[in-house]
């Protein structure tokens, strides 16, 4: 029971609350507000499709974590779930990867920070408020778990409230012409600028490696859920309702962006969210939006730093990583685990000091890599949970991933083929570089361990 009691200690403080927006905090990011664009350019409107596709797969994923979360509410989640159902190296390298992945995606939040602040203060450089960024969120996740939550909270709310509030003003200026002097602007940019596909079926194949990307951060759910209060009601609660919310949020903002503006002119110039408001001429919500966008980045910073600290700690719970990360704080926090991968982030301050330009689709495609690689272990190791119960005790789930295995075997084919478009996106293909140099130097590491065991 020891490692249960200590984890325990890291989260008394989050509520359900803080459960709920946690998850949806994770994982509408930057990639809804700034990596959107790239998308968009691929697919045209019919981006909203590969949202719906990319959606019903984070789904089964989803309930393929939740059926063994509720069934074994353990902490470490997935991580937990690779080491005991797959094997010992496949909890390390989930766990490690995990971590990596939540290294790489504070690196791309930190490097739009200073792209939005830069969208009032031009002249400050970006690695200085990247810097200065870095030092608040930790210091933030230093406090205690109650100040992450409250903090995590009220941002990820200030998001969820501006995305509602953009669906609502952009539906007024469609169909009631509010803001563009009562003139509807009308339905009809989703299908005059080269149809509703103008990239036909390649355009939405390769959006999907973004989709992919955005939708990154939502098994967060399994990593707070897994010390929940009552995990047979909140788990199955979080994981059915944080997905209809991210896809409502994603495919009606998306959609509303496309319908007002023509697809093909959602630049790359800042958030294409900015420039309706500035098309539309609402005084003064350019700056609202960005300051909204900017709190998103934010709050899935401090999302991860949260995450990673907290992967680190259960690493060494597990004997998958240095004893000296399972350290907690008088007040719960594994501050050790935190303040490394702060250190490390660092580099993503250097980075933005050299080539500023190039960091956001450099850093998303190395995330890509890492976030499917979750995925792929909650899936595999949800096939080898069903394979090792009875019948009757497979009866006897509380959550069951519907249409099993056809659903777990669906989604992994869709990661493969992830896998495959990233090679013929230019940007992308130093993820399909980078991943097996991290997978061997994981592989050195793990018999280095388990050898010194």
């Amino acid at each position: 029971m020891g490692n249960n009691h200590q984890s325990e200690k890291l989260q008394r403080g989050l509520d359900n609350r803080h459960i709920q927006l946690i998850a949806l905090g994770g994982a509408i990011g930057v990639g809804l507000f700034y990596g959107s664009s790239a998308a968009i350019q691929m697919a045209g409107p019919a981006i909203m499709v590969s949202y719906l596709i990319g959606g019903l797969v984070i789904f089964i994923i989803m309930r393929a974590l939740g059926e063994m979360a509720v069934d074994l509410p353990v902490s470490g989640s997935f991580s937990s779930y690779a080491n005991r159902y797959i094997g010992p190296f496949a909890g390390y390298l989930s766990g490690w990867t995990y971590w990596f992945m939540w290294l790489v995606a504070g690196m791309a939040e930190i490097t739009v920070v200073g792209v939005y602040v830069n969208y009032w203060f031009p002249d400050i450089p970006q690695w200085l408020t990247a810097l200065a960024v870095l030092v608040v969120i930790t210091m933030v996740n230093l406090a205690n778990v109650k100040a992450f939550g409250e903090f995590e909270f009220w941002f990820a709310l200030i998001k969820v409230v501006a995305i509602i509030g953009m669906i609502l003003v952009g539906v007024g200026i469609i169909f009631f012409g509010i803001g563009n002097g009562g003139q509807p602007v009308g339905l009809a940019h989703l299908w005059t600028h080269g149809g509703f596909m103008p990239n036909g079926v390649k355009g939405i194949l390769m959006s999907l490696v973004f989709v992919t990307f955005s939708f990154g951060g939502v098994e967060l759910v399994g990593i707070t859920a897994g010390e929940a209060k009552n995990p047979q009601k909140s788990i199955p609660s979080a994981i059915n309702s944080v997905v209809w919310r991210i896809l409502i949020f994603y495919v009606g903002a998306l959609g509303i962006m496309m319908t007002l503006y023509p697809w093909n002119e959602v630049g790359t110039k800042g958030s294409p969210f900015v420039l309706i408001f500035d098309k539309v001429g609402i005084p003064g919500a350019a700056h609202i939006i960005n300051f909204v966008v900017l709190t998103a980045a934010l709050s899935a910073f401090n999302s991860g730093l949260f995450s990673s600290g907290r992967m680190l700690h259960n690493l060494s719970l597990q004997n998958n990583g240095p004893k000296y990360f399972g350290k907690l704080t008088k007040n719960g926090s594994p501050v050790r685990g935190i303040l490394f991968t702060s250190s490390l982030l660092l580099l993503a301050v250097l980075l933005n000091y050299i080539v500023p330009e190039k960091v956001f689709m450099y850093i998303s495609s190395v995330a890509t890599v890492a976030v499917i690689t979750s995925w792929a272990v909650i899936l595999i190791a949800q096939l080898k949970f069903r394979q090792s119960k009875t019948k009757k005790e497979i009866e006897k789930l509380a959550f069951k991933l519907p249409l099993y295995p056809i659903s777990s075997y669906l989604a992994l084919t869709f990661l493969a083929l992830v896998i495959i478009l990233m090679a013929f996106i230019e940007e992308m293909r130093i993820a399909l570089v980078v991943a097996p140099i991290w997978f061997t130097i994981l592989y050195f590491g793990y018999k280095m361990i388990k050898k010194f065991d």
